[in-house]
């Protein structure tokens, strides 16, 4: 029997939950929460309802437990969503516009019974313009959201409608904030910033606007102009990020109309050579990403954890067990989670979101055994539809996430769910992003062009050697531990290998480290994934338990193993040869 299990953020939520500001990078006075109990209502059509006889906790979705919902609709339903609000005496300026930080799949709104518009995927921020829609005192909100995953044409990650396994419980309709925004005159309407260790540049994709950018540096103010809507700031003596000093320049843009807050942080990728093998390189020196595999998924919330300081939380904990690097697996997070790494100085592996097809030999049983690894995906999922989808999600991840020091890496595909034609990919995404290692195929179906020799290794021999790549095991380990009263499913387990008790775990995890990892960093390895943070419904190969009550091993061994990876890598990049680092 499945059980509930809150986090300890969940147990005492209360008020309006998720009260943070959605934005970090792009700041303004003038935001109106609408998070909290929202009218909720389903139907078989898409006929607006005339009664909403349910209340849900906006912003998680309904097959969650905060919800108050728990429950999953068909996949032929429509979820409403009702919501009446009195803006507050001087809150709207020139125009007020609706921001949703994400909601799957397909979304509808109206304002006042003024429809404003239409989003389509579920993973990715979006805003319409509710100015010519307001009357005067209380306005309502409608949200028709419809979510099919009998369709894989648009992304959907671990979503599955039989959860079970390493597939998870399907997320619907709303799960990130809703808030409003009063925006002024001539509004700055975006802000990308693209750095590196001597400059950051800042866009604002308007190029009418004029005014000045503010900079707080450790020598002081420093005041650049804003010229037809870009800067360029070059710091004295620049405070590089790294997360020993994850330093980020607050910044403001002030124009006549609008007043922006935010932040870059200078920092640069490179790979070189150092000890004979090529290097992921951070400010010129190379550097080894100790790493755990992070699905975002919460035992109370689901994508939408109780609170933002659950993320910061997860971020601690990972970095008191010696880990530098967060591979972020098939889910794109509320802003707020880049935020905290930005600020606590974690690496981000961000992979995209996959679609199309699944199937579990070609895609799960073979590759793990170490068949069918060098399969082309010239002729993978060739329906143009599905792919042009996946393209579109990949651009709007960048473009909501690429400002972000803390991401290093984007990963296009993960064995081969969804895999078509990754030299296209690649070469797409180099052009929105020229600074980020691109690990285009992780696991295996190898493709074309890469920056990465991506593996991921659960069974069989370890033949780990660098060759003219860098080499990343980018997931590997998953050693079961089960703690009692702390699982999801006590009659069904799954990861790759099993211990009794938590010492039994950390003598896994020892001979995992020093007998696998460690001897592949003298050949080369560049980083290191373990799979996983947390438990996840039938998975129990966490380092914390589903709902982060208990951390399974023990921090100083973990952070002794930690030192044992980081002194060997260091020994292995003291070779004659000196770091020629290059662009990507």
């Amino acid at each position: 029997m499945l059980q509930t299990l809150l986090t300890p953020a969940g147990e005492c939520l209360s008020g309006t939950p998720w009260p943070d500001y959605p934005r970090p990078q792009f700041r303004r006075e003038g935001w109106y929460n609408l998070n909290g109990v929202w009218d909720f209502a389903v139907t078989d059509g898409t006929a607006r309802p005339t009664e909403f006889p349910r209340e849900i906790r906006v912003p998680f979705c309904p097959e969650s437990t905060l919800s108050g919902i728990g429950a999953h609709y068909g996949e032929g339903q429509t979820l409403w969503y009702r919501r009446r609000f009195t803006l507050p005496e001087g809150f709207a300026k020139d125009r007020v516009v609706l921001h949703i930080g994400a909601a799957d799949q397909v979304l509808d709104a109206w304002c006042s019974d003024t429809p404003v518009g239409r989003h389509v995927g579920g993973y990715e921020s979006m805003t319409f313009d509710l100015t010519d829609a307001l009357r005067p005192g209380e306005n309502e909100l409608v949200l028709r959201v419809r979510d099919d995953l009998r369709s894989t044409v648009l992304p959907y990650g671990k979503q599955v409608l039989q959860r079970g396994g390493m597939w998870y419980t399907p997320v619907s309709g709303i799960w990130q904030t809703v808030w409003l925004e009063s925006l002024p005159p001539h509004a700055i309407p975006s802000l990308t910033i693209r750095a590196d260790d001597r400059v950051a540049l800042l866009d604002t994709g308007d190029s009418t606007q004029e005014g000045t950018v503010t900079v707080q540096t450790p020598r002081g103010p420093l005041t650049v102009p804003l010229r037809t809507g870009r800067a360029a700031i070059q710091p004295e003596a620049p405070r590089l990020w790294s997360p020993d000093d994850p330093y980020l320049y607050e910044f403001a843009i002030d124009t006549p109309t609008d007043h922006v807050e935010s932040y870059f942080a200078l920092r640069k990728l490179t790979i070189g050579q150092a000890g004979g093998h090529p290097r992921l390189c951070l400010n010129g020196k190379p550097v080894f990403f100790h790493g755990v595999l992070d699905q975002g998924y919460y035992s109370d919330g689901l994508f939408t954890p109780a609170s933002s300081a659950c993320y910061e939380e997860d971020i601690r904990t990972m970095q008191a067990l010696g880990f530098n690097t967060l591979r972020k697996h098939i889910k794109v997070e509320p802003e707020i989670f880049y935020w905290l790494c930005d600020k606590l100085g974690m690496f981000v592996f961000q992979d995209m979101v996959n679609n199309g097809d699944y199937a579990y030999w070609r895609d799960t049983v073979w590759p793990t055994l170490g068949f069918q690894r060098r399969r082309s995906d010239a002729r993978m999922h060739r329906d143009q539809k599905t792919r042009q989808a996946f393209y579109d999600g990949m651009a709007a991840t960048v473009a909501q996430l690429g400002s972000h020091p803390c991401i290093v890496w984007w990963t296009i595909f993960n064995e081969g769910w969804g895999q078509f034609a990754s030299s296209a990919a690649y070469a797409r995404l180099r052009q929105l992003d020229d600074s980020r290692f691109i690990d285009t195929t992780s696991g295996w179906f190898r493709g074309g062009e890469t920056d990465i020799d991506s593996r991921h290794i659960y069974y069989g021999p370890w033949r780990l050697r660098a060759k003219d790549k860098p080499l990343v095991l980018t997931e590997f380990g998953g050693c079961c531990l089960a703690v009692e009263g702390h699982r999801f499913n006590p009659d069904k387990s799954y990861g790759y290998s099993t211990s009794r008790s938590p010492g039994e775990l950390q003598q896994a995890l020892n001979r995992l480290y020093t007998q696998k990892v460690l001897p592949a960093v003298a050949k080369g390895l560049c980083g290191a994934i373990y799979t996983q943070l947390s438990d996840v419904e039938d998975e129990i190969n966490g380092l914390v338990t589903y709902d982060r009550r208990v951390v399974k091993p023990d921090p100083g061994a973990m952070r002794a193993l930690a030192g044992q990876l980081h002194q060997a890598f260091a020994a292995s990049c003291t070779g004659k040869e000196p770091i020629h680092a290059h662009p990507q």
